[in-house]
């Protein structure tokens, strides 16, 4: 292909992933009071919990358009979740024609696992909000009164949840350069020292919160992925490497 021919294939792709957001975007504005309701409850179940801590579990707004502008924002990372396995497979498509035919047969596996991961690392990053959030709010002091914006908390979870489900997205990153020859099992295994600190690191910076309990659950899944991607690599190049 032209170089020509390359950008509107890429053009093509870009069209289709846009259009796919927006359609999650209209589902989500669609059931957009249970989507509020479901990412509020780690800060309710925080409340039931610890009321001497926070008092006032009630979002509020600083202007007219905040409220608008958080619906917007909830719709737009929902749509971007929904259309997530459109977006892969169409990153996918737009790269297979540089693979070798063997490599092209991890197509659906690389998707679904990225799907999968994506979605994985969300789920733990729900489930620490509520531990997340005490730790933060425990800084301001006993006599803080707490009160959140709701662009801010909304923006929050975002934050957290795309970050746990981009950091889960490690092995599948790692996976794919053994396959095409970037990276050998070998060098991942004699380096795993580095690796390891380079994980802490990572998810020290990726994570909005910053509290230990969050970088721990998010290092340690982690670093078990990076040996599973290891044997998952060498098992699938195996045969390369022993005809080379």
């Amino acid at each position: 292909m032209t170089l020509t021919e390359h950008l509107a294939e890429l053009r093509s792709r870009l069209i289709r992933s846009a259009l796919a957001i927006v359609a999650g975007m209209m589902v989500v504005l669609a059931f957009y009071e249970p989507v509020l309701d479901f990412l509020r409850q780690p800060y309710d179940n925080l409340c039931q919990r610890r009321p001497d801590l926070v008092s006032n579990c009630d979002f509020f707004t600083l202007g007219p358009l905040e409220g608008f502008n958080a619906r917007l924002r909830i719709s737009l990372y929902g749509g971007l979740i929904l259309a997530l396995p459109v977006i892969l497979w169409q990153i996918w498509r737009f790269v297979v024609p540089a693979l070798h035919a063997k490599e092209k047969k991890y197509a659906i596996p690389f998707v679904l696992s990225s799907v999968v991961l994506f979605a994985l690392g969300g789920f733990f990053a729900y489930l620490t909000l509520d531990k997340g959030l005490e730790w933060l709010i425990s800084w301001s002091g006993s006599d803080v009164q707490q009160a959140f914006q709701i662009s801010k908390y909304v923006s929050f979870v975002g934050l957290m949840m795309a970050a746990f489900g981009v950091g889960f997205e490690f092995p599948v990153l790692l996976v794919f350069l053994q396959l095409v020859g970037v990276l050998r099992p070998r060098q991942l295994v004699e380096g795993w020292r580095i690796a390891l600190m380079l994980i802490v690191v990572l998810a020290a910076v990726i994570t909005p919160s910053g509290d230990p309990i969050t970088l721990a659950l998010l290092s340690v899944p982690l670093a078990l992925f990076y040996f599973i991607a290891i044997l998952i690599g060498y098992l699938a190049t195996r045969g390369r490497v022993a005809t080379e």
